[in-house]
């Protein structure tokens, strides 16, 4: 069963180690929805932080009831944090943020408009002057051109963690992996596709430091290849394996067929001599295999489980009833 949303507004912070950033994102989104009159929650997962991030937000969540926490045990990575968030958001709008103060709080109100008035299923920040080093921009850049290629979203900053949307997308998609950078994806092969993109402003970090490293660069593309064939594929495997093993497995037979008849009529040589023998075998044992892959995959798919095998070691705020 879904959360019934009963609120106007979800804010989903996910965080590691930004203790210092807290009390003044929280002091600064709670200025944002009151003046624009929201009834609103803020979310706060805490990814495991080894710093005291998590006593600031069970302070925080004390002093002010529509602030709520979430702890891992250990550090699961943004898109588990994102999907947690998602999954307790009440919210008839979602909007995460980034907790380090790189996005502006003052963003919401437009943001949750473009949703509400405009009908958009998701509105995607673009931070069109970035504050970033060369190394992340230069990166950022080149997938961004890369999913617009394959995804056919035409939005400029896929990656950037200011996002807002209807509540039925996010109570209807899974994140997992690396996947919280395609989450625009996601929700366009689950069927909702009106997305949208907001200039929006982006601060230089402020305090701590970027948890931004190059093996992320490799875990994003291979996941933007995993989107890609989930979104065709993950409910109908034998149709991509089934295919290519029938194309190979047909070739090799046709070049055995061709070898024997060769030999029959011809004896010119040995089958076993010519190269074009092996090529033909390894072509139908590589097409039996992959025929096979197809048939194990298919059943895989039937029985899949969860893939967010988190576990939560504290919440905070939860249980407070909304006005």
């Amino acid at each position: 069963m879904h959360n019934q949303s009963i609120i106007d507004l979800s804010v989903i912070v996910p965080l590691y180690n930004e203790e210092e950033s807290l009390p003044e994102l929280a002091d600064w989104i709670h200025r944002v929805c009151n003046h624009a009159k929201f009834n609103y929650e803020v979310i706060f997962v805490d990814d495991g932080s080894s710093d005291n991030s998590w006593p600031v937000i069970e302070k925080l969540a004390k002093d002010n009831q529509n602030f709520k926490g979430i702890r891992f045990r250990r550090n699961y990575g943004k898109s588990a944090a994102l999907q947690k968030g998602f999954e307790s958001a009440m919210g008839a709008v979602v909007i995460s943020m980034d907790a380090d103060l790189q996005d502006s709080p003052d963003e919401i109100p437009e943001l949750y408009r473009m949703i509400k008035e405009e009908g958009f299923d998701v509105v995607s920040g673009w931070k069109k002057k970035r504050h970033d080093p060369f190394g992340k921009t230069v990166p950022s850049k080149f997938f961004n051109w890369t999913t617009r290629k394959i995804s056919r979203i035409k939005i400029h900053d896929f990656n950037c963690g200011l996002k807002a949307y209807r509540s039925e997308v996010v109570k209807n998609i899974e994140v997992y992996g690396e996947m919280h950078r395609y989450i625009p994806v996601i929700a366009k092969w689950a069927g909702f596709h009106k997305i949208g993109e907001k200039v929006v402003q982006h601060r230089a970090r402020k305090y701590g430091v970027t948890k931004f490293g190059m093996e992320r660069l490799i875990k994003g593309f291979l996941d933007l290849l995993s989107i890609s064939f989930i979104s065709k594929f993950g409910k109908r495997p034998m149709h991509l394996f089934g295919t290519l093993g029938t194309i190979l497995f047909f070739i090799g037979l046709v070049i055995g067929i061709y070898l024997a008849v060769a030999k029959y009529f011809y004896e010119v040589y040995k089958m076993t001599e010519r190269p074009l023998f092996y090529f033909g075998l390894l072509a139908m044992i590589i097409g039996s295999q992959l025929f096979v892959t197809g048939f194990l995959a298919e059943m895989i798919s039937r029985n899949s489980a969860d893939r967010n095998i988190y576990k939560v070691k504290q919440e905070t705020g939860l249980d407070k009833k909304q006005d």
